[in-house]
């Protein structure tokens, strides 16, 4: 089997020949102490990832070293990392919203990145593209303490919200499965190390519809879904898979994921991605440990196909490189199927 072939079999939820292996995330400065000067479908094919994950391509415009405003209009710090952190927030009341003009979808610029990684990887490897669905841009616009009372107290504005960043999303999906793309990652976190960070209810009324709509139309369109939330999600987690995803990501052990359960109570409907611990294992543990912590990672959740090892989240800038190097190497020495480990 080539990558493509081996990702799309795990996640139709039957045996390749090894458990397939890509990354959420990789931070360009733990590439670069691997592979000085290489870009992430350089570090890819080198270290034969079996997927290549990249997000749509953004004009934003920098106002110091360490401060942007986004497409969106959000204002976001952090450039240091490779995940920016909102600051400032451009919806302020309904009346905001009524004026504003959302990024362009079909932006000639948008699909410049995955037209390269098509034209390099097409029919070899997974082509991923991480895009949102009800949560991620609508916290953004808001502040997620506004997004959040908005279920309360104008219920009505957070619904357009949603659609609004519905209707954005589904675009650009389309586009980038027209284009060649295979999987398309939805990001947007539901929950905390503690637990969901809406009730049940709100998560039927506010989450569940829209994330319903955005799956049906990726599928309908002949791409694969996996839904990336950290968090425990334990209370949500039967709603989520309903929804018709073909993947759940990364099974956070952080906040008491316990993968093997998660495996047997729903590996029968749904690809099982994740979670060799980048909290600590990935960060801080010895070979001993990494090596020890992917073979679990096979054992608990591998056999019977529907499995795909990766972090606990993503190679952060202070994942150990060695360790990563070290994940890869344990995953294709003892993922290979027949699992024995």
């Amino acid at each position: 089997m080539n990558s493509e072939e081996r990702v799309f079999t795990a996640l139709n939820l039957k045996e390749p020949d090894r458990v397939p292996i890509f990354e959420w995330e990789i931070d360009p400065k733990i590439i670069n102490k691997i592979c000085k000067g290489c870009s992430l479908a350089d570090f890819v094919e080198k270290f034969d990832l079996d997927g290549v994950y990249i997000d749509l391509d953004y004009h934003n415009k920098r106002l110091n070293e360490d401060t942007i405003v986004d497409e969106w209009g959000v204002t976001r710090k952090g450039l240091d990392e490779m995940n920016t952190y909102p600051v400032g927030h451009p919806i302020k009341s309904e009346k905001d919203f009524d004026n504003f003009t959302p990024p362009d979808p079909f932006a000639d610029y948008r699909f410049n990145t995955l037209i390269k990684i098509v034209k390099r990887f097409k029919g070899e490897k997974a082509i991923i593209v991480h895009l949102n669905d009800v949560f991620s841009i609508p916290r953004d616009l808001r502040g997620m303490a506004n997004f959040l009372m908005d279920y309360y107290l104008n219920p009505n504005l957070a619904k357009r919200l949603i659609d609004f960043s519905l209707d954005y999303n589904i675009k650009a999906a389309e586009v980038a499965i027209n284009l060649g793309t295979d999987i398309i990652m939805l990001g947007d976190d539901y929950a905390s190390n503690t637990g969901p960070l809406v009730s049940p209810a709100h998560f039927k009324e506010f989450i569940l519809p829209g994330l319903t709509r955005i799956v049906k139309k990726i599928k309908d369109k002949g791409g694969y879904v996996i839904k990336h939330t950290d968090g425990d999600i334990t209370s949500i987690i039967d709603i989520i898979i309903e929804t018709g995803v073909d993947g759940i990501d990364p099974v956070d052990p952080q906040a008491g994921m316990d993968i093997e359960e998660i495996k047997k109570r729903y590996g029968h409907k749904v690809c099982i991605k994740g979670n060799v611990n980048c909290g600590y294992t990935l960060s801080n543990g010895s070979d001993e440990e990494v090596v020890r912590e992917v073979k679990k990672c096979i054992s608990k959740a591998a056999r019977g196909g529907g499995y795909i090892l990766s972090s606990s989240n993503s190679i952060h800038s202070k994942v150990n490189p060695r360790n990563f190097l070290t994940m890869i190497r344990a995953a294709k020495e003892f993922g290979k199927y027949p699992i024995t480990t």
